[in-house]
């Protein structure tokens, strides 16, 4: 009876456990279409060593949010897309914030000295900072590099997903979701696609 007992205990432990773990890595959901940007005011570390926040980032018609990073293979394959997505954002008054939410690789490559030479690769002409501590992700609900959010002049959110429908394939795109919610937000419409999935590697947050 005694050895019932004890290994009844150790299966309730084994299980528990598991579940802690299971709930450690359950991901967070992102904010719903016309919240208000969460953390807007939150000052973090640039590659050009400035204290920034998605506020200062913000333009006349508003400021899109992407996370992404160094090496995950989907923001490699998108890059292109990035700069040009961010160009027309920046075109149409709108600001481009790029944040680094890997917090599990800081000390690999996604450091901030990693950062440094990527934004530097990439002739990046807006920030990239530094989400310590994935603050900003777990407030968004953000879970995947790239993941895009953009928001109005008011700073309500009105698109969040992928830049385009073929994140796998730029071969394959037949819509720009981003682009057409760029224009339809300038134009003061209502955004027609508001979401959409984003495909990519999972943000890397602390256990």
């Amino acid at each position: 009876m005694k050895r019932i007992l004890l290994n009844s205990a150790k299966i309730t432990g084994v299980i528990a456990i598991a579940a802690i773990t299971l709930l450690a890595f359950i991901l967070p959901e992102p904010i719903l279409i016309g919240s208000t940007m969460p953390k807007a005011d939150l000052k973090m570390k640039s590659t050009n060593n400035e204290e920034v926040s998605m506020k200062d980032a913000k333009m006349e018609n508003g400021v899109l949010v992407m996370f992404s990073c160094n090496t995950c293979p989907y923001v490699i394959k998108n890059q292109d897309r990035t700069i040009a997505i961010a160009g027309f954002a920046t075109k149409n008054k709108i600001g481009v914030i790029i944040l680094n939410s890997n917090e599990a690789y800081r000390a690999k490559e996604d450091s901030y000295a990693a950062m440094q030479d990527y934004a530097k690769d990439q002739q990046y002409k807006w920030s990239y900072v530094v989400d310590k501590n994935h603050e900003v992700a777990d407030a968004f609900g953000a879970n995947r590099t790239p993941e895009c959010f953009l928001f109005d002049k008011n700073l309500k959110l009105t698109y969040h997903g992928a830049i385009d429908d073929s994140p796998s394939d730029v071969s394959a795109v037949k819509r720009v979701y981003l682009q057409e919610a760029i224009n339809e937000m300038v134009a003061g419409k209502d955004v027609s696609v508001k979401e959409s999935r984003s495909v990519g590697c999972t943000i890397k947050r602390n256990k």
